[in-house]
């Protein structure tokens, strides 16, 4: 389904950006996996080259223009973009420090802004382009997720902004907003939150990386042609809560 497309998948070394690069690289596009520990991006590329996928690992810090410019002479011509890079801040309002509104809304808000114009240029060029951003069920709102909220929120709208701006170039932007997925950083909260959470979960169940994978996939292809501008939710129903169960 993407033979002969080139991808880059930023925070691509783990967790759902790593199930992204899979899937995409399953389907045939060339991946370029992008992370800003070198050592994570290194080994997540030599383990799918394992797997017969054609991967290329870059270290890159996607809240630097400089770095990111880097990443994009290194990876070529690129077809298709999947922001994944971010960090999650749990802190109510009256506890959050400068230190961390200005790191989250850098890297998941900046650095989603950086990507998309370092990909565009080569998009435009070729009048056809597929940008994919990873937001979270979490724009929605949610308690003590001030700075997290803001910084995705801000995703989803600069994803409608390009959609508007990139459509006359054949370029299309969509958004993903995965809810609970089962990722090392999930699990590593107390039981008592993941029992809270769980409570607040329509369906019960948790998401797996995969799952935002395929939505990914599905976005970046062919067959989402008519698609941009939209918030594809991968979250067991959690955008339709606004407050957790009692």
């Amino acid at each position: 389904m993407l033979e002969g497309k080139t991808a880059v998948v930023t925070g691509g070394a783990q967790g759902i950006g790593y199930a992204i690069a899979d899937e995409l690289a399953t389907q045939g596009a060339r991946v370029v996996i992008a992370d800003i520990s070198p050592t994570g991006c290194v080994d997540a590329a030599k383990a799918l080259l394992g797997k017969g996928h054609d991967v290329t690992g870059v270290p890159a810090d996607v809240t630097s223009r400089d770095a990111v410019d880097d990443l994009f002479r290194t990876a070529g011509e690129v077809d298709i973009l999947v922001n994944n890079a971010g960090i999650s801040v749990d802190s109510g309002i009256r506890r959050l420090s400068e230190q961390d509104w200005q790191r989250t809304l850098a890297v998941n808000l900046t650095g989603t802004v950086n990507c998309a114009r370092a990909a565009a240029r080569s998009m435009v060029g070729n009048r056809a382009g597929s940008i994919v951003n990873i937001a979270s069920r979490a724009w929605l709102g949610w308690y003590g997720q001030v700075a997290y909220a803001a910084s995705k929120g801000g995703v989803v709208s600069a994803t409608r902004a390009l959609a508007i701006e990139l459509a006359r170039h054949d370029i299309r932007v969509n958004c993903i907003a995965p809810g609970l997925i089962d990722t090392p950083l999930l699990r590593s909260e107390p039981p008592e939150v993941m029992a809270r959470l769980m409570r607040a979960q329509p369906t019960g169940t948790i998401g797996s990386p995969r799952d935002v994978a395929w939505a990914t996939a599905f976005l970046a292809g062919p067959l989402a042609k008519a698609i941009t501008g939209q918030v594809m939710y991968v979250c067991g129903g959690k955008s339709l809560y606004a407050r957790p169960a009692a």
